[in-house]
Formats: structure tokens, sequence, C-alpha cells
């Protein structure tokens, strides 16, 4: 097959398959097998390697949809990126990393690179300007997270990436809100890219998993060291993750397509105070998406106005669900507060925006209308209760 010529829902579809040589089945078969003969083999195959035959296949997959040309599956999106961080820096190294950047990177940072001598400098903003700033003589690593998780700031990825081509300095991005379906950082010049696959790529709520992808060399390079933290997959999910994304470019453009229609909803509400998505004109960065982006993702969030408690407002909510994590086919909504940003102290959370009446939607398949008549009675039922 040649990939280049292949669209993305074809991709999806036969990209990666483990062929079943023997009965035939349209599906990949499951090797659950964690002893693999070693004599006389191309490859030694070990679960703990990313080498058995779900895995390696898998991998093509995620590379294919990133345009790379090599992956590597691991437990979760943080063993992604904390076997990320560790395999490029080393005691006396430095890391640049986006201010607006998921929480849980946030605290891995300030509570685990202290410990290997390692420093980090989070920017003033998610500008190249502010990149620059904060470069140093012995930085190796740049990090930014484009969609921001929560509030959906864009950062311009071919500008940072060469900015750190020009330093000689790694780029790396967590490109989990856009999905390969919205955004190709590859493309625009990222060195690596990383995703939670516990969101879009596995999509229904039920699979925790992370994935790396860039070149032969850069994803060798982290393998030497992902072997040793033992950050792998299970092989049966991952069996489950590659079922999951034969649907993720319809999954991911109707979902994309809702959370457009509920943007410019929720803009006009006379209770909502702020919405937060780059597929909005008057977003600071909306032509910035454009230029980079296929589609402006499913994630949004928005401000509540002070007449509704947005603790009561999410009890409220018969169809979208209170729940944690993001991306499944169903709607959900969270207050980052309380989870993505938990971690960080009140101080921090309100210096990059995140209040109390802040909520996450992450905006599923379900019907639009359903989905305004649901948010609409929560908040008649809140207002009337407050």
């Amino acid at each position: 097959m040649i990939l280049k010529k292949l669209g993305l829902n074809t991709i999806c579809t036969h990209v990666g398959e483990v062929v079943d040589n023997q009965f035939k089945g349209a599906v990949s078969p499951i090797y659950v097998s964690t002893s693999y003969e070693f004599l006389d083999v191309d490859v030694k195959r070990y679960p703990r390697y990313f080498n058995t035959p779900n895995q390696e296949f898998l991998a093509q997959k995620i590379a294919a949809l990133e345009h790379t040309d090599s992956a590597l599956i691991f437990g979760s999106g943080m063993a992604a990126i904390s076997t990320l961080f560790m395999a490029f820096l080393k005691h006396g190294d430095h890391v640049v990393v986006q201010n607006t950047l998921y929480g849980g990177t946030v605290n891995f940072i300030k509570k685990e690179l202290p410990k290997y001598g390692i420093e980090y400098t989070f920017t003033d903003g998610y500008k190249t300007k502010n990149f620059e700033k904060a470069i140093k003589s012995n930085t190796k690593l740049i990090f930014i997270e484009t969609p921001s998780n929560p509030l959906m700031t864009v950062t311009d990825i071919a500008s940072v990436a060469r900015l750190a081509k020009q330093q000689g300095i790694l780029s790396a991005i967590d490109n989990t809100f856009a999905s390969p379906v919205n955004q190709n950082p590859i493309d625009f010049g990222i060195d690596i890219v990383m995703h939670s696959a516990t969101k879009y790529l596995g999509g229904h709520s039920d699979i925790s998993a992370g994935a790396l992808a860039a070149s032969k060399d850069l994803i060798e390079h982290i393998w030497h060291s992902a072997i040793n933290f033992g950050g792998n997959l299970s092989d049966y999910t991952v069996w489950l993750l590659e079922r999951s994304i034969k649907t993720l470019g319809l999954r991911v453009k109707a979902q994309t397509n809702n959370a457009l229609h509920m943007a410019k909803w929720l803009s006009n509400h006379q209770y909502i105070k702020n919405v937060y998505y780059p597929g909005l004109e008057e977003h600071p960065e909306h032509e910035l998406a454009k230029s980079q982006m296929h589609g402006f993702g499913a994630m949004l969030s928005f401000e509540l106005n002070e007449d509704i408690d947005a603790l009561k407002f999410q009890k409220q909510l018969k169809l979208i669900k209170s729940s944690m994590s993001l991306a499944g086919v169903e709607s959900t909504v969270i207050s980052p507060f309380l989870t993505s940003h938990a971690l960080l102290t009140p101080e921090e959370r309100m210096a990059v925006g995140i209040s109390d009446q802040l909520i996450r939607f992450s905006v599923g398949i379900e019907d639009i209308e359903d989905l305004q008549n649901d948010i609409n009675q929560a908040i008649n039922q809140t207002k009337n209760n407050k």
C-alpha cells in the first residue's frame, strides 16, 4: 500500500491490520502471548519491548495517521509524556514548556523533573516570542499543546518548530485535543507528536492508552528508555484500540461539526459569559487555527455567568454526563478546577484563566437539538433553585 495516496478513513480502516493468514478473518486476530520463540527468528518479541504483533501493527496505523515513520503505544498518555521527557533529558538539561498545558503534565514536570536535576521554564504565554525568551544554553526540548486544555488557546506550530530547529532543540506537541483528524503537526515541522490515546483514538471511554509518533531514529531513541520504564499496553487493549481507530475519522468529524454548532449557540446564550473555541470568528487565534487545522476539534469550554452555580448545573444535566476524561462518543462536561487542574493551587489556576465557573465540554455525536435542550433545562433548574 502507498500510504500517502490513501485517504483518512482508508488509513483508519486498513493500515496496521494484523492479517489473519490462517482463517482469513476480516479483523485482526489477538496475539496475547507473553512468550515468543527466540531462536532463528528475525524479531525477538516480548510485550515490554513494544514489538508483539498487535503492538507493532497498531504503531504502523498511528504513524500513518500522523504522517511519521514510526510510533510507540503506551499504557496511558502520561506514560507517553514521561517516557518522552526522560528519554531526551538528563541532569543539567533544560526544557521549555508552554504555560497552558494539561494539569497532569504540569504536575509531572514540577514534581518529577527536579528529582533528576532537570531544569524547566514555563513560558509567559503561548506565542513564539514567549518560547524564544525562555530558551537557555542548555535547553534540549520545547513542549507545546495546541489547542490547549481547557481554554483552547492555539499555538503557532510551524513558528515554534522553526525556532526549535534554528536553536538545535527538539520539539514535541500534545496533539490529543485536535487528534490526527484535525491536525498533523509533523507537516509543520514538529519532531515528536504525543497523544493520550484514551481520548479520541480510543473514543469510547473504555481504553487507557498513550502514543508517540516520530521519525524512526527518534522513536528508536525513545524505545531504549521505554523498555526500561515498562509503560507498554496489554495486547488485548492494543487490539481494542486498533478496532476503535477504524471509526476515528467518522467519529471526530461528526463531533467536530457538533462542536462548532454548539459553540455558536452557547456564545449567544444569555447565561453564558464566555465561550472558548477556535472555530468561532471572535476567537483570538481563529485565523491561525484555520491555517494549521483541518477542523476546529470537538472540545470547547464555556463560562457560566454568576447567576448559575456551576456544580449544581452539572448535576441537573440529564443527557450530557458530568464525567472525567473526554472525547468519547457521548458528550461530557467537567469543572477543570476540580479535575484536570485540581493539582494546581488556586493562584496557579487563576493565573492561567481557570475559574470555578469554567465548564469544559467534550461534544459527542448526539443530535444537536437534544444537547441544547439538556443545557437549557439544566440552566433553568439551577437558576430557579439558586
